[in-house]
């Protein structure tokens, strides 16, 4: 656990009352609210992933520091550490599916780790589907909600079968929407590249410090990592410590000086010059300008 983590709360997900399953639940929402006005307001994470196919309502949420009003046949997807915050919530129509780390760690889902829609490489949050899209989505869901609240032989296969189906189809969507990239092995060293800056972010700040990790020269892998996403490694690293950075500052009362460090900066001035270059605001400002669009 980061020290992000601890100031920011991760809720854990919590077993289906009707089949009691510790890793997956899938549910329909028929214009029904659950929360609590406790609820709002409050950041947090899912130790889970989450996706919700939302037919009809208009609720307001954020996630990271992106609000989002939902949209008619829209799909949204989030994955365990992005952020999130319920500013409003009005009935709304779709299923949701949930499932964990655990889920995906069983052997039958191994392939499903490494499709797009779950290493969500580019922090998407929001699919646009087309009529067709519509129809298809909504049919596996209501095939998988229908397989998971029945006892029958076989059950964990065929909601295997059908999470697999559905996401191989979302990762497909999140390709053409959020990636427009084709699998390469230049490619698949980016995703290993954004992998290594997600687990050691707060302790590795420069390139050299991954391609010793990848075991490759940081000449070579800043060529792949330009030629494959536009970006060059350094900015890939800095984006990841600043995303981080205004979460903490957005959804937490931790001190600068505290974020700095918990951050893997040594010197407090340091980070609040690097925050400036980057955002063109100090890390105070940019507090008080977030917070003051929905406080």
């Amino acid at each position: 656990m980061t020290a992000s983590d601890a100031l920011i709360p991760s809720y854990p997900l919590e077993p289906d009352s009707q089949t009691g399953n510790p890793m997956f639940r899938i549910n329909r929402n028929d214009s029904v609210v659950n929360y609590r006005k406790a609820d709002f307001l409050i950041p947090h994470r899912k130790d889970y992933y989450f996706f919700a196919f939302v037919r009809q309502g208009n609720s307001r949420h954020w996630i990271d520091m992106t609000p989002y009003i939902l949209k008619p046949d829209t799909f949204y997807f989030t994955i365990p550490h992005q952020v999130h915050l319920k500013e409003e919530t009005v009935p709304i129509t779709g299923i949701t599916m949930s499932f964990t780390k655990d889920f995906l760690a069983l052997e039958e889902n191994r392939a499903l780790r490494t499709l797009p829609i779950i290493q969500n490489p580019d922090n998407g949050h929001e699919l646009t589907l087309t009529r067709q899209d519509v129809t298809f989505i909504e049919d596996v869901m209501d095939k998988l909600l229908d397989e998971y609240l029945r006892k029958s032989d076989w059950q964990q296969s065929m909601l295997f079968a059908y999470t697999k189906v559905l996401l191989i189809y979302l990762s497909r969507l999140y390709t053409e929407q959020v990636t427009s990239a084709t699998p390469s092995p230049d490619r698949e060293l980016l995703k290993k590249y954004l992998q290594k800056i997600e687990a050691t972010y707060t302790r590795a700040h420069e390139v050299a410090d991954y391609a010793r990790m990848l075991n490759l020269s940081a000449g070579h892998l800043s060529d792949v990592v330009k030629a494959q996403s536009g970006k060059t490694a350094i900015e890939h690293i800095h984006e990841r410590i600043i995303l981080e950075a205004r979460r903490l500052l957005m959804h937490t009362d931790q001190t600068i000086k505290e974020i700095a460090f918990g951050l893997g900066f040594d010197d407090a001035s340091y980070f609040n010059r690097f925050f400036k270059r980057i955002t063109q605001q100090t890390p105070l400002a940019y507090r008080n300008t977030i917070r003051e669009m929905y406080l």
